[in-house]
């Protein structure tokens, strides 16, 4: 007889222990794993793919209608989703509040991912990302206490209206989708934390919930555009594809984070998602910013450099 040390299971020598054993000490030293993890790691992942995708996204919009892509984006991530929790069975668990916020975020990130790729259909990605954070700034303002943070918030805004007013002559349409997907982003930061509050893994699983949900809520607005995929396998491959890097990848990440993070200091840190999206769109893009626009990029990374957490 052996003994398995984390789970006190004894098997016998060359049995496996149980399927339900095996998984649950995955889960545990994935847990484990996590805990130990900064999360402001988490954070920063979270801040890279969350404009990586995207832009990937813009090099499929010659193939495919941005609302196709933006459905194909949500249905491969509720795929990976379904493969990975299996949230349908927390979902019998949950009360009553619970399950609102569930189905809340879901029709959120529906909305968000869509009016998002209609925004970076008509502006550069530094523009939509910018006008994304000046709503989360705003969560940020709320938990400020200290001159030093009032600071870094200024600075914060300073850099972002640099980063806006530069591209502010742009398409009109552009420009009400990208602040349409700041006001859910904002939505998508306050259910992020609320769901959240039950620890990284249980928000895991109720994340996964919400993909599926948000899945069910863009068909009517996707399925159509996104039929040109499934005549190609590459098409499809490609979309799946963005759809682990923008909505697997950040918004675990994000919820491991938010965890551990302060609602204010987490919205603090989103400054740095102008920043990401205009090197990200200079790498994968071409979109080249101006010396005015680096300056914007400039404030905000200061901003966040003297920011501090409340004691």
């Amino acid at each position: 007889m052996t003994f398995d040390p984390v789970f006190k299971v004894r098997f016998r020598p060359g049995i496996l222990p149980p399927m339900e054993t095996r998984a649950a000490g995955s889960r545990v030293a994935g847990a484990s794993l996590a805990a130990r993890t900064p999360p402001h790691l988490f954070f920063m992942v979270s801040a890279v793919f969350h404009y990586l995708g995207p832009a990937f996204a813009v090099l499929l919009f010659v193939h495919i209608a941005p609302l196709g892509v933006a459905w194909l984006r949500i249905a491969s991530a509720a795929a990976v989703f379904a493969l990975w929790r299996s949230p349908w069975r927390y979902w019998r668990t949950l009360d009553a509040s619970v399950r609102r916020t569930v189905i809340w975020l879901g029709i959120v990130l529906a909305a968000m991912n869509a009016s998002f790729y209609l925004a970076i259909d008509r502006l550069p990605l530094s523009t939509v990302g910018a006008i994304e954070f000046l709503g989360p700034i705003a969560l940020a303002a709320a938990g400020m206490r200290t001159r030093r943070n009032f600071l870094a918030l200024a600075l914060g805004t300073a850099g972002v209206y640099l980063l806006t007013e530069v591209r502010i002559a742009g398409e009109a349409l552009g420009f009400a989708f990208a602040f349409a997907n700041c006001a859910l982003f904002v939505l998508y930061v306050v259910l992020g934390h609320r769901m959240a509050r039950a620890g990284g893994a249980t928000g895991i699983d109720r994340l996964g919930a919400s993909m599926l949900i948000a899945l069910l809520a863009a068909l009517p607005l996707g399925i159509r555009d996104a039929m040109p995929a499934f005549a190609s396998p590459v098409l499809l491959a490609a979309a799946a594809g963005v759809g682990i890097c923008s909505s697997v990848i950040p918004y675990v990440c994000d919820q491991l984070a938010m965890a551990r993070l302060p609602r204010a200091t987490f919205a603090l840190l989103l400054s740095l998602l102008p920043a990401t999206a205009t090197l990200i769109g200079v790498l994968v893009l071409r979109q080249v910013p101006s010396i005015v626009e680096l300056l914007g990029v400039g404030f905000v990374i200061v901003g966040v450099g003297i920011h501090r957490e409340a004691r």
